[in-house]
């Protein structure tokens, strides 16, 4: 019960108020079955009386006693009234306190996937840049997904279990006052059947360790796939990607199918092992030892109960260890990522008004070269672009400025001030960043730009359209700034999509605008336009940008070629 005691540590007043809820209903029904000989005794003994009867040896035993004691230090008389009463009593302030019980298990259970999705979000996005580089985005699917949801379901298992372990307790507690013997001998029989079914919970934990494992599987190669369908299409090449799916999802449905084979093979041999051993010893009791027949029959009901409360105990606890495995799994990826958790540092604040600098940054991939004593200087008010062929390290330089990697070693300095003893935050809130993907959301041309930022205004929004170049076109829109721009912006033009981009990156007014190949997919035309949009910005803002085409390069104030991991400065005619 290693994960139930983890959910308890932490929701403790909530697991305080369910166990107490669960422990007063238990008492509210152990008094109700109290009531149970006193009344079948009355019943038996009226009905005989009323024929003309004796019923030789039901004096009652020691338990009818207490509880007619009871009842007469109270003032009642244990008539079969009385008895009813207080056994319909006790079953509704049972139901009552279950009612609250479940309610309570049910709201922390939801409060159980929400904490951990959160908890989950929280250490991933707080992590290094290097992390995602190495971290399949399926798994963190699959983490938000299904294991939150698998780890609030064996919650719910897990207090199940404790409801139904406190109700074969007081089932097995009443049973031991109105026989010892018998309730020993019963529960010793208990014991025997569940050590005997104990491999299925076994083969259910494997089965559900698979399942967790085969889930991270599937979806991480589902997301990949997702992301690549319309070029695999294109080939008519989905065939492949469906024929490794269907392969990943066939080995889950196997483990599925141990899941359930363990979880129906548990239910039927326990009922049948269970049912023998009432009907063997309400034979004994009645025929070997001639117990009076009322104290045979409450026997009968409350070992009866008990058997099976221990018998559910254990089905809960298969499906509660069937999700367990999620569970861990989610708090191991939730334990790596703040493991890579990212020093943001408190230093200094920027300013950005001489230049950004990089000296002898050397940097690897995985012990693969990309930057060797590299020195770049981007001024400050002017444009600089960097070229060069694809993996000579262009995008490297940029994260390196963004500080989302880290020199391995070398300098990356902002003003003369190293960016390590700067505060990064601030750094990164003076940035404004417009990647090659166009990321545009369907929705209005407002929210996105805004991304519903509360301390943004429509007129901010505007401003930035404009110093874009893309508010003529905005606002010729049906609904101008609160137009859709539909899936992925299909009702813009490549290069209406890319100015939203950058006005999105100048509503924040950042000091330093970055251009990630911003226009490699736009046409001449366009990539020319932006190129006269970047530097008209130029003098009111730093703009850092990647290329391959002409504009950027024409444009641009200081050229550099990225070459066999240095960067060499050259004038725009030689570029």
């Amino acid at each position: 019960m290693r994960l139930m005691l983890t959910f308890f540590r932490a929701y403790p007043w909530q697991s305080a108020l369910m166990m107490v809820a669960l422990l007063s209903a238990g008492i509210a029904e152990s008094v109700g079955l109290s009531a149970l000989l006193p009344l079948l005794n009355v019943a038996i003994k009226s009905n005989a009386g009323a024929a003309g009867h004796t019923i030789p040896g039901e004096a009652g035993n020691d338990f009818e006693r207490i509880v007619n004691e009871t009842l007469a230090n109270m003032g009642l008389d244990p008539t079969i009234g009385v008895l009813l009463s207080i056994i319909v009593i006790a079953v509704t302030l049972k139901s009552i306190l279950l009612l609250i019980a479940k309610k309570q298990v049910g709201y922390t259970a939801a409060q159980v996937a929400t904490d951990l999705r959160l908890e989950m979000l929280r250490a991933v996005l707080r992590v290094k840049w290097e992390y995602f580089l190495h971290q399949p985005i399926g798994r963190l699917t699959n983490s938000l997904a299904t294991e939150a949801q698998r780890s609030s379901d064996s919650f719910v298992n897990g207090a199940t279990v404790i409801t139904l372990v406190i109700q074969a307790v007081i089932y097995g507690s009443v049973a031991v006052a109105v026989s010892w013997k018998a309730t020993l001998i019963s529960l010793a029989a208990g014991a025997i059947i569940i050590g005997v079914s104990h491999f299925l919970v076994r083969m259910a934990r494997k089965a559900g360790k698979r399942q967790t494992t085969l889930l991270i599987a599937l979806l991480t190669r589902l997301t990949d796939t997702l992301q690549s369908v319309k070029p695999l299409k294109a080939m008519a090449r989905e065939h492949l990607a469906d024929t490794v799916l269907a392969l990943k999802t066939s080995k889950l449905n196997k483990a599925l199918r141990k899941q359930v084979f363990s979880t129906a093979l548990l239910n039927s041999a326990q009922e049948e092992m269970f049912t023998i051993i009432i009907a063997l010893g309400m034979f004994v009791a009645l025929v070997r030892f001639e117990m009076p027949f009322a104290t045979v029959l409450v026997l009968v009901a409350l070992l009866g109960k008990m058997l099976s409360q221990m018998g559910k105990v254990q089905k809960q606890y298969q499906k509660m260890v069937l999700g367990e495995s999620a569970f861990w799994s989610l708090k191991d990826t939730i334990h790596e990522a703040r493991q890579a958790r990212e020093v943001m540092g408190t230093g200094t604040l920027p300013t950005l008004d001489k230049s950004v600098k990089l000296e002898a940054v050397n940097f690897a991939y995985d012990k693969h070269p990309v930057l060797t004593n590299t020195d770049i200087e981007i001024p400050a008010g002017c444009l600089t672009t960097l070229i060069g062929q694809s993996g000579s390290g262009k995008t490297t330089v940029v994260d390196l400025v963004i500080g989302l990697l880290r020199p391995q070693p070398g300098t990356v300095s902002i003003d003369g001030i190293p960016l390590n003893e700067l505060s990064l935050k601030a750094w990164r809130h003076m940035i404004g960043y417009v990647p090659q993907e166009t990321l545009l959301l369907h929705d209005s041309v407002l929210h996105n730009v805004t991304l519903d930022d509360p301390a943004l205004s429509e007129h901010d929004a505007v401003q930035a359209l404009q110093d874009a170049g893309a508010w003529e076109f905005v606002a010729n829109m049906t609904q101008g700034i609160r137009s859709t721009v539909g899936e992925r912006g299909a009702k813009l033009s490549g290069g209406q999509r890319q100015r939203i981009m950058i006005a999105r990156a100048l509503v924040h007014k950042p000091k330093l605008l970055i251009l990630d190949e911003a226009t490699s997919a736009l046409d001449p035309e366009s990539e020319a336009a932006i190129g006269k949009t970047m530097q008209a910005l130029c003098g009111r803002l730093t703009v850092l940008a990647i290329s391959h085409q002409t504009a950027l390069v024409s444009a641009a104030d200081r050229v550099y070629r990225l070459q066999n991991g240095r960067a060499v400065l050259q004038t725009t005619d030689a570029a």
